[in-house]
């Protein structure tokens, strides 16, 4: 059976994130992966936002990763000149009572580390975004946007530079836990065996799946999955926004929210529809809903100006009552398999926090 270093399982963003890093500290590093190539399924169905970390549980992995991966993953695009761009994010107060949730906004924002929020009358929130309807807003510099691909391109490219092989269509079919190793049995096309010293459990979705077909791990430490569908829509008029627009949250999600690419286009979304089983197919009747939302902020939104764009899939961990989740990163303490690491429910801001999921995850390996 041949030995190798590193396993990776998944290489979507943060799969790629954690890869590079482990190959750039001198380990030898294998990716499997099920799908084709890089980055098809949650890290290429998002909204490409940069989050500035705002709304996270104070302390939560979510919130401290956020902070300090947005810092770092500028600092990456800037230094390699992958597209991206520092436009801000305003998010909009329209009535009296959503102006009085602006500063509890800013003071949580406050506590996650993120200390450059600014409050705004709507007369200087109208001057920013002349077409915007808002009563008041708070104006969040540090959010931006990414060229998501492109970013992953780079990660890949590092992480081969420094030894890393990748296996596509290549899905784990079951590993096991041994003294001093772990044994892993991948499928495909070509079919192989291996031993490896860390098994990382990247796969995003398929997490928890994967780490039931470990034998060894503990069933107890494996949370549930649920699949939370976000569906996206596209607008076929020039939005005249040059910053994101997001309204003020309301109780289970962050409201329908205005996003643009690097090309300028608008994008809105994602919403929260729960799912039995996966499936990315956008209902054009969705649509309805989104329209007196978008309205509120953007009022001469035409009518029919929305259209399907497409759908990703939050890899939840906890059920449709409970409003908030975090990252949960399992290391050998957490579980008690040797040489094991865990990541679940790794959903937005896991773009985001990339670079500093992989520098804990090299903590977690005592590398």
């Amino acid at each position: 059976m041949d030995r190798v270093d590193c396993v990776v399982i998944g290489a979507g963003v943060v799969g790629l994130a954690v890869a590079r890093k482990l190959a750039q500290a001198g380990r030898e590093v294998i990716v499997l992966e099920e799908a084709e190539a890089i980055g098809t399924i949650t890290s290429s169905r998002n909204s490409e936002v940069i989050h500035a970390g705002i709304y996270y549980r104070a302390g939560s992995w979510m919130a401290r990763m956020c902070v300090s991966g947005k810092h770092a993953l500028y600092r990456y695009c800037s230094e390699r000149g992958i597209p991206h761009r520092n436009c801000g994010k305003l998010i909009v107060a329209t009535s009296a009572k959503e102006t009085e949730k602006l500063q509890s906004i800013k003071e949580h924002a406050e506590a996650n580390g993120v200390l450059d929020m600014q409050l705004l009358a709507g007369e200087a929130a109208r001057a920013l975004e002349p077409a915007l309807a808002c009563d008041a807003a708070l104006l969040s510099p540090s959010t931006g946007i990414i060229d998501s691909h492109a970013y992953m391109l780079s990660l890949r490219g590092e992480a081969e530079g420094a030894g890393a092989a990748f296996a596509f269509h290549t899905p784990l079919i079951r590993a096991k836990a041994t003294a001093g190793a772990i044994e892993i049995e991948a499928g495909g096309g070509a079919p192989m065996t291996l031993q490896c010293s860390l098994l990382v459990n990247a796969a995003g979705l398929s997490a928890t799946k994967v780490a039931r077909n470990i034998d060894g791990m503990p069933l107890d430490r494996i949370p549930p999955a649920y699949l939370a569908k976000g569906n996206y829509f596209s607008c076929n008029a020039k939005a005249p926004f040059s910053r994101l627009i997001y309204p003020v949250p309301e109780p289970g999600g962050l409201g329908v929210h205005l996003t643009l690419d690097m090309a300028g286009q608008a994008r809105f979304g994602p919403d929260v529809e729960w799912i039995e089983t996966i499936d990315y197919e956008v209902d054009p009747s969705r649509a309805e809903r989104f329209y007196p939302a978008i309205r509120k902020y953007w009022p001469t939104l035409p009518d029919g100006a929305l259209m399907p764009s497409y759908s990703g899939i939050r890899p939840k961990i906890v059920p449709p009552a409970v409003a908030t989740q975090d990252f949960l990163m399992q290391g050998p303490r957490d579980h008690g398999v040797e040489g094991l690491i865990n990541l679940f429910g790794i959903e937005s801001p896991g773009l985001t926090s990339s670079l500093a999921i992989a520098d804990h995850v090299a903590e977690l390996a005592n590398i």
